[in-house]
């Protein structure tokens, strides 16, 4: 069985078994803070498991990406050295959701496995936790698995938890003796210990209890199901393979990567590693970029960057020195098409995204390189034998050195490396990072929230903009219900009945009033604290308002008007990008506000004037149509069949709404839209920027503030014209006219600020000092450019004939060096090597030729100190 046909057939078989098919949820998690990326099939039904979320389904069954690089489930080190990890991955799983328990589960497992799959029953070995007597029963009595056969383990390796607190159970895990002659032991030894030759298949979670604050388990009215098979080990038992990297999933990769490399593989060596590193992490970066995650120097971004280094590195270790992993883009394609063929559609943007990350890390490792001789100096400056953690960690953090690549550069320099300092270093940063991936999350109280429920909780924002009587089901204040808020508190409300839009999918909420006889508050935005309920946060203007309260709640009716306006614009201008640039557009992110809107989209490079102006006048043209805007509710995967395009930051329930404006844009969408695309009025583009490598920005008004926005920059050329004195068709030649004048004024400035320089080169003498019978020029320079400084410095070389110049400048808030050594004295004295000992005085650092060096640094203080130190330096050089 090829990987395709693993995947159909299990889908297939939890089809007939009454399960809902679901395709796998972006590797972006959305709305949950705790995951970096998702990393088990369970966690895009999570809110079901939690009781948060109802869908109409009890059963569900998908095939899911995932990803392993960070956190308890952290495989990247292993990747590689073992036959069996990897850091993406997909996870086969079947769900159950307070329908069927152990029984059916454990049925469905053994018959897939014997009777689909016809694994050897001889060589399937099952664990179950130490206590569930009921899972040994129904493995031994009814699946008919030998007691000899079945192993209880403890709560480490066979009892599951959602948190700290929340859904867990015990768990039961299938395991396949895959290579019977690769290692000795009896089953269980070689389970417990890991071993290749006993590889785990697949784990079924009992999730029949909930763990409270206390740690005290109690059970659960519903209990639910939660399997994960990983596909990579099923592959390559059922190919018989001894390493996942031998199967179909791994090997077309394995051989273009030699290929390339001209390299045989196996060959056993440490070579092999880097192999198998590199097509496990393209697999990686190839999703992740397809995802719309794009490098970046933190969160996911910065594990992207650094699976594309590390990747790059490995290349160069079996001869790869140019970029390469771009390459392997299309052969990922290729494999996965047929269970993602959204991958082949994105598949020149990603290459060219990972082409270019290659190309920025080669320049930086050049860059890196340079650094870490500075630091072996300064090691060996202070008498030290090694490079400190720290300097060892600004090349694996700055530069994306891993650790044995310094260790092997140290070895070369007869130095060692502070490796406890390192990983200490390593440690603060981890810790950095976590305390700001959970800063970045919005944490609120959701408690008081989910004790509301949102069953009888409605909204009636798509038919009216205001609701005459609505009762106010709850107050909050401080993440508590509040009873009541007075005149000038703040807090929030819960309505039964409401017409405010929620902020959600980068539109704004609405704002507007609640009001009844005793008190009145203006809403500043409505939100959602958890799904499906909707929380209004409130200034109480006059009077008390408390729960039970009835009220009037109206919206700002102009706001929404100009939100929706440009909400609409938002759709037309992304498939106007889509249609100017190409398919691998997608949109990364976006602000839908009353005065602007902004939107993030994928693309590898700025858009020049006369795409801009392209995109422009495909967004007018559909305004100018006044084409009407449907909105109909439907299922998923009606959507995306009927060629809705589905947002991946976006999570989505079992019903969503499909807004279609004409024939020409559908997107899948919550939010509120004009009814027609000619009330937007006029649409215009104020700014295109980047956001991060392969991520563009575009801001843009509609309406009356494009208008606005026309007009005054149709006054600001008109002052600029009566500043020339110019027509507008003589401008541009006006301003040409005027840069020729500038650029010949600027020449000669720069030309008697060189006589100047050259004059002060003769008053010179006086400076002069001889150490070791070695002329020595030393002088401080205010408000030197660097060229102009390089320039002295070879006036004063001609000047003495025979000897050094250092030269200091401050100039930009910098403190700027130069050092010129006589053709004569090069033997003797280095200008590099001075320059090298100089530079760290102001904190900087620098290079060059023994003749002639340069350093900057930005301890614009410290410079009087390093010009202060040449002399006694040049008196050690000079011996």
């Amino acid at each position: 069985m090829n990987a395709q046909d693993i995947r159909r057939t299990f889908l297939d078989f939890f089809a007939r078994k009454g399960h809902k098919v679901l395709p796998s949820s972006p590797l972006l998690p959305k709305d949950d803070p705790t995951l970096l990326f998702t990393n088990a099939g369970m966690n895009q039904f999570k809110d079901i498991f939690l009781g948060r979320e109802s869908r109409s389904y009890k059963r569900a069954a998908t095939v899911q990406k995932c990803m392993r690089v960070s956190g308890k489930h952290n495989d990247l080190e292993q990747v590689g050295r073992t036959r069996k990890h990897h850091t993406f991955f997909e996870m086969l799983g079947n769900f159950s959701f307070g329908d069927y328990f152990k029984r059916e589960a454990i049925a469905f497992a053994w018959e897939l496995m014997i009777s689909v799959f016809e694994f050897d029953a001889a060589r399937l070995y099952v664990t179950v936790y130490e206590e569930d007597d009921e899972a040994f029963a129904l493995w031994n009595r009814e699946a008919g698995v030998p007691a000899d056969r079945i192993f209880r383990l403890g709560k480490k390796d066979n009892f599951w938890a959602m948190g700290e607190t929340g859904p867990c159970g015990p768990c039961s895990e299938i395991h396949y003796d895959q290579h019977p002659d690769l290692e000795a032991g009896t089953p269980l030894e070689l389970i417990e210990r890991g071993s290749d030759r006993m590889v785990e298949l697949w784990n079924l979670v009992f999730m029949q209890f909930f763990q409270d604050e206390k740690g005290v388990l109690h059970p659960l009215p519903s209990p639910s199901i939660d399997t994960g098979m990983g596909l990579e080990r099923m592959a390559a038992a059922l190919q018989n393979r001894a390493s996942n990297f031998d199967t179909d999933l791994f090997r077309p990769l394995i051989g273009e990567i030699c290929g390339l490399a001209s390299r045989e593989y196996p060959a056993d060596d440490e070579g092999d590693v880097a192999v198998r590193v590199i097509a496990d992490h393209i697999r990686s970066i190839a999703f992740m970029i397809g995802d719309g995650i794009m490098p970046a120097n933190d969160g996911r971004g910065y594990v992207l960057r650094r699976l594309v280094r590390r990747a790059f590195r490995k290349g160069n270790m079996i001869g790869l020195e140019k970029p390469f992993v771009y390459k392997l883009v299309g052969i990922v394609g290729d494999i996965m098409k047929d269970a993602y063929p959204e991958l082949l559609a994105s598949q020149n943007f990603i290459s060219k995204i990972c082409h270019a990350e290659e190309e920025r890390f080669a320049q930086t490792l050049a860059s890196g390189l340079r650094y870490f001789h500075q630091f072996a100096e300064e090691a060996r400056a202070r008498g030290g034998t090694g490079l400190s953690g720290e300097a060892a960690f600004k090349l694996y953090d700055t530069f994306g050195f891993p650790l044995d690549l310094s260790l092997e550069l140290a070895q070369e320099e007869r130095l060692g490396i502070d490796e406890e300092g390192f990983r200490a270093e390593l440690q603060k940063q981890k810790e950095r990072a976590r305390r700001s991936w959970k800063g970045d999350a919005q944490t609120r109280e959701r408690k008081v929230y989910e004790e509301l429920g949102a069953s009888g909780l409605r909204f009636a924002g798509v038919e009216c903009e205001r609701v005459d009587e609505a009762r106010l089901v709850a107050l909050i204040k401080d993440g508590a219900r509040a009873g009541e808020l007075r005149a000038g508190e703040s807090g929030e409300a819960v309505l039964d009945l409401t017409p405010f839009y929620a902020e959600a999918g980068g539109q704004v909420g609405d704002t507007g009033l609640l009001k009844n006889a005793q008190a009145s508050a203006s809403v500043e935005t409505a939100y959602y604290p958890i799904p499906d309920v909707r929380s209004h946060k409130i200034k109480v203007l006059s009077g008390v308002l408390r729960e039970g309260d009835v009220v009037s709640a109206a919206i700002d009716a102009a706001q929404r008007k100009a939100v929706r306006g440009n909400h609409t614009a938002t759709h037309l201008l992304h498939a106007a990008l889509r249609q100017a640039l190409g398919d691998h557009v997608k949109q990364a992110g976006s602000l839908v506000s009353p005065c602007r809107l902004r939107f993030d989209f994928t693309h590898f490079q700025a858009l020049g004037a006369a795409e801009i102006a392209k995109v422009e006048r495909l967004v007018n043209e559909k305004i100018r149509e006044n084409l009407p805007v449907s909105i109909k509710e439907t299922t998923l995967e009606e959507g995306v069949r009927e060629g809705a395009m589905a947002i991946f930051e976006e999570k989505y329930g079992e019903k969503v709404r499909m807004v279609s404006i004409g024939d020409y844009s559908r997107e899948l969408c919550g939010g509120a839209h004009a009814p027609s695309s000619g009330e937007i009025g006029l649409f215009k583009i104020v700014e295109e920027t980047s956001v991060a490598a392969g991520l563009r920005r575009i801001e843009a008004v509609t309406g009356e503030a494009a208008l606005a926005y026309v007009q005054e920059t149709e006054a600001l050329f008109d002052d600029v014209l009566r500043a020339l004195a110019a027509s507008r068709r003589d401008a541009p030649t006006q301003v040409e006219k005027l840069k020729d004048q500038v650029r010949e004024k600027d020449h000669e400035i720069k030309s008697l600020r060189q006589k100047m320089l050259r004059g002060s080169a003769d008053r010179s003498e006086e400076d002069i000092r001889t150490v070791k019978g070695v002329k020595v020029l030393v002088q401080k320079r205010e408000g030197l450019v660097p060229s102009e400084a390089r320039g002295l410095a070879d006036a004063l070389k001609r000047k003495i004939g025979s000897g050094v110049v250092i030269l200091g400048s401050i100039g930009e808030d910098k403190a700027f060096l130069v050092v010129g050594v006589t053709q004569d004295l090069t033997g003797r004295i280095s200008a590099a090597e001075i320059i090298k000992r100089l530079a760290p005085i102001v904190g900087g650092g620098g290079g060059g030729r023994p003749d002639f060096a340069q350093a900057g640094g930005p301890k614009t203080e410290a410079l009087d100190e390093a010009l202060a130190a040449g002399p006694g330096l040049i008196e050690t050089l000079a011996g």
